[in-house]
């Protein structure tokens, strides 16, 4: 297809959409990624802030601790002691020498005690009374916590107390286990020391403040966890001091209400997305209808048939389908809207339309392809049932006006299975419907008169189109190469049988195909354009030959060679052939200049300057084929011609009435009375020059006489 315009197509599906939605996922990912980051900044911050103060205080405690000591004041330490702090001193060993207020973890509501295992031997060293003395008292509480567990109903609850591991308890069938200090707790570093968090006492805060028995936490916190916090005295002690992180109500409203924000804003954002890709999407999708429709009919158009097409036939499950393209032109379009309107017309084209598309299915394709023409893609299996289908579809649209019987033209290419060497079933790489359709336009160009027909692209066609395009190929080369040789073929006095004139023709002696008569490659130069550097070819080498038979001493006669009419758009031609034959150095009166008679249905203003120059410059100038076509009586009366040759076809299939020798008769007076001499070619009986030298034609052309021959056998005719 046109890929230039299937491309584009595919890049306005993507752009349409593809740039916004990138850039709204990019600004979408910062925005929430931003405002997470906040939130966490802030969390970061309220925790780093809390712990900070907690350990400057932990610091001045340390700093009044030693203090203490040094003033060896036991009135100032009670004083310490009594303000509620709980803290633990180490030695540098790590063995505690000294604690102070309740552990951080009990069993109320189901939790544990801390009870802080002692190590004899450094108990020892630190001063052994003291250390048994606070042993005992620990044992004693944790005792009386689990009788009042027990009290409560914990009736489960079994102890077991090791002297040099800690303590296992079983509690409500969970198993927990307590072990000495440095393995009860968590200790992480701070920023100022380490900070030891009790995960049981935790856990157990969350659990009480989710059941709602929150007494134990902060009256104006909302949960409230404890943690250790270790400053370093002198001779590599440590004070171990509890601190509580309390996280109040407003602390945690402010970060509800940051985390609402997000998701709200998320939520907005994916809402805002999905309404505006679903609000392009559908536009796109009108917008690639307007793109596919057809203006005259409102429904597909030819891009949208070549598009789909091509689609279908590249489609792996459709590789073993066999298809039919056709071309359906209506053929009394232009006279039905010249006798009505062009709206008219235009309904009869959406008729057509909506018969077409009612006669295909839903795996088939229809569309309006330009003026009078329609295109179809049909699946079909056998090429009887195919054609048989295609004329139940014309009987149907010869009928779609009641007071008009239209006619319809429908050529046909086929397409068949794609398959491999081995007879395996592929799939099609690259279709090009274009030129499927353009064979079914060869086929259907091939029909002729009014009625309604069927024709098929067959090999003959692709043979000639083959042949077409071997033309194309090796015009150029072969015109460089001289492989073009002109031809001679005389023109006789029909009274006398002397030599009076020739006309050059033209022959192709191709290397590879041998001669080819032009039957075979002017129509193709005359579609084509090429017939012009035909023309100016043979002008050259005709003007050529007549000055070297000059310089030979032969007595020449003219020669008339053909100018097209394609020729007659260029307003400086008679300037063109004057030149031509100026360089050769032949005379003018040896060279005529034959117009076709189609020609005089251009341009007549045009046509009647050249000829009248030419004229000026001594040339002959002829109408070659008169009465082949729609000659008009009138052209003569116009056109200052010196010759008139009339069609072969005058002399042919004579129907024994003789009304053919009553105008071929008539002719010849008129061109007489019309200064004009006159030209029979074609001519290939006796009894017919007989009757043309009585009626005063003045030359013969035709084999009767001699067929077109090389110059070099002309030579001796012109002897």
């Amino acid at each position: 297809m046109a890929s230039l315009k299937e491309s584009k197509l595919r890049s306005l599906k993507r752009s349409y959409t593809g740039g916004a939605m990138v850039a709204f996922f990019i600004m979408s990912t910062i925005l929430i990624a931003s405002f997470g980051l906040m939130i966490g900044l802030f969390a970061l911050y309220v925790s780093d802030s809390k712990v900070r103060d907690e350990y400057a205080e932990a610091r001045t405690l340390a700093e009044m601790f030693e203090e203490s000591e040094k003033e060896a004041d036991s009135g100032f330490m009670r004083l310490l002691e009594d303000a509620g702090n709980v803290y633990i001193i180490t030695d540098d060993n790590g063995n505690i020498i000294r604690e102070h207020g309740r552990n951080t973890c009990d069993l109320t509501g189901g939790g544990v005690i801390d009870i802080l295992g002692m190590d004899e031997a450094s108990n020892e060293d630190a001063g052994g009374s003291i250390n048994n003395e606070l042993e005992d008292e620990l044992r004693q509480q944790f005792e009386d916590e689990l009788r009042q567990q027990l009290e409560d109903g914990l009736s489960d609850t079994n102890v077991h107390m090791p002297h040099d591991q800690g303590i296992v308890a079983h509690a409500l069938g969970n198993t927990i286990n307590v072990y000495p200090d440095t393995e009860n707790r968590i200790i992480v570093p701070g920023a100022h020391g380490r900070i030891g968090f009790d995960i049981e006492k935790i856990l157990h805060e969350i659990k009480a403040k989710l059941s709602g028995s929150d007494s134990s936490l902060a009256a104006d916190g909302f949960l409230t966890f404890p943690y250790w916090l270790e400053v370093p005295l002198s001779n590599g002690r440590h004070m171990i001091v509890r601190s509580d992180f309390t996280i109040y109500f407003r602390e945690v409203m402010i970060l509800t209400f940051m985390a609402l924000a997000v998701a709200i804003l998320t939520i907005v954002m994916l809402i805002f997305a999905v309404v505006f890709f679903a609000n392009n999407i559908h536009k796109r999708k009108k917008l690639t209808e307007v793109f596919f429709m057809d203006e005259v009919t409102g429904k597909h158009n030819w891009l949208w048939f070549i598009t789909n097409a091509e689609s279908t036939l590249r489609a792996r499950k459709n590789a073993a389908n066999k298809y039919a393209v056709l071309d359906i032109v209506f053929v009394n379009y232009r006279n039905f809207c010249v006798c009505h309107s062009v709206e008219e017309g235009e309904e009869m084209l959406r008729r057509v339309d909506e018969v077409i598309r009612g006669n295909i299915t839903k795996r088939e394709l229809a569309a309006h392809h330009s003026a009078a023409h329609f295109a179809a893609m049909l699946r079909y299996d056998d090429r009887d049932a195919l054609e048989q289908r295609i004329r139940k579809m014309i009987s149907e649209l010869e009928v779609i006006n009641s007071d008009h019987k239209f006619s319809f033209w429908v050529g046909v290419d086929r397409i068949g299975a794609s398959v491999d060497e081995k007879g395996r079933t592929v799939t099609r790489k690259n279709p090009n419907i274009e030129i499927e359709y353009n064979n079914a336009g060869a086929a259907r160009a091939t029909i002729s008169g009014d009625d309604s027909a069927i024709a098929f692209f067959d090999e003959k066609m692709v043979q000639e189109q083959k042949w077409m395009d071997m033309i194309h190929e090796n015009q150029q080369k072969a015109l460089d190469n001289e492989e073009f040789v002109v031809y001679y073929q005389p023109k006789y006095d029909p009274k006398t049988e002397k030599l009076k004139g020739a006309e050059a023709l033209i022959r192709w002696m191709s290397e590879e195909h041998g001669m080819i008569s032009p039957g075979k490659f002017i129509p193709i130069f005359e579609n084509n354009g090429f017939i012009t550097e035909i023309d100016h070819y043979m002008l050259r080498h005709v003007a050529a030959d007549q000055r070297r038979w000059l310089d030979a001493g032969f007595n020449c006669v003219p020669v008339s060679v053909n100018v097209s009419r394609a020729h007659f758009i260029e307003s400086d031609l008679a300037e063109q052939i004057r030149d031509t034959v100026d360089d050769a150095g032949t005379p003018h009166e040896l060279i005529e200049i034959e117009l076709t008679e189609s020609a005089f249905f251009d341009d007549k203003k045009a046509l009647i300057t050249t000829i009248e120059r030419l004229k000026g410059y001594g040339f002959t100038v002829s109408m070659d084929d008169f009465g082949s076509g729609y000659s008009s009586l009138n052209s003569l009366k116009e056109m200052p011609l010196d010759v008139l040759k009339l069609d072969a076809e005058f002399f042919r299939n004579d129907d024994g009435t003789g009304r053919g020798q009553i105008v071929v008769s008539e002719a010849i007076d008129l061109a007489k009375k019309l200064n004009m001499k006159t030209v029979a070619e074609g001519v290939e009986a006796r009894d017919q020059v007989e009757f043309l030298a009585g009626q005063g034609c003045d030359m013969i052309q035709g084999f009767v006489f001699d067929k077109p021959m090389p110059g070099s056998e002309f030579e001796t005719r012109m002897r």
